[in-house]
């Protein structure tokens, strides 16, 4: 198992303006145990730019709810087009996914926060729970500025729950940084940024954001809630 004492020195050794640098030391410090988990939206297209351009031996995965958006699904084919490298898809498990939707319908989860948590549960944690297992270091696309929970996190922070060690490398940018980068290196993204969209999930349970509304506000909108999270992203210590 991976030694937790090792965040205070990883820390000490980060450096935000060389973000590739500081993934291929992650690389080398757990060889063979990095992954990095992306959603296809802009912050993560922007470390997945940085892994496959670099070369840096980091396993990229992504989780496939299966409700996702046909414009993910999109950006999805034109990554692993303009890079040529895979990217490696965890599903749900049929049988858990099947029984939840018979008993409870392909919308329980905008009847109560409980039926959401389990689709999000079943979809996407349970999926990730396997996407990790005999990992060390789990590189995110978490950004300070994206919620309020997210505010004090640091470069690495330790994840009680999956026990391993979680780098979040793009911490202090900005979601303008994650745009000009885009733009400038010629990165696929999401179009459903360029109508509104900040943040994007599933497609029922994700919407366009208005003009000065947080920025987590077009997840389970339906939900009154400022720190509402999936449960990929709840065991920081």
């Amino acid at each position: 198992m991976v030694d937790q004492n090792l965040v205070a020195d990883l820390n000490k050794q980060a450096a935000a303006a060389n973000l590739a640098g500081m993934l291929g030391r992650v690389a080398k410090q757990f060889p063979g145990k990095v992954v990095f988990t992306t959603s296809l939206g802009i912050e993560d297209q922007v470390i997945t730019d940085l892994i496959f351009s670099n070369d840096i031996d980091i396993k990229v995965v992504t989780l496939d709810t299966g409700r996702l958006f046909e414009e993910t699904y999109k950006v999805f084919n034109r990554t692993i087009d303009k890079y040529g490298k895979t990217i490696h898809v965890f599903f749900p498990k049929n049988d858990a996914v099947e029984k939840m939707v018979t008993e409870k319908g392909p919308l329980s989860f905008y009847q109560s926060a409980e039926n959401r948590k389990q689709c999000c549960n079943i979809r996407k944690v349970e999926p990730l729970t396997r996407a990790l297992e005999g990992m060390e270091c789990w590189i995110t696309g978490l950004r300070a500025s994206q919620s309020e929970n997210r505010h004090d996190l640091d470069f690495f922070v330790w994840d009680a729950g999956f026990k391993l060690i979680k780098c979040n490398p793009l911490l202090h940018w900005s979601l303008e940084d994650c745009q000009k980068y885009v733009r400038e290196n010629n990165v696929p993204y999401n179009v459903l940024h360029d109508r509104g969209f900040v943040s994007i999930g599933c497609a029922p349970c994700t919407r366009a954001i208005q003009p000065g509304e947080d920025f987590r506000a077009g997840r389970w909108w339906w939900e009154n809630n400022s720190k509402k999270e999936c449960g990929l992203h709840t065991h920081d210590e």
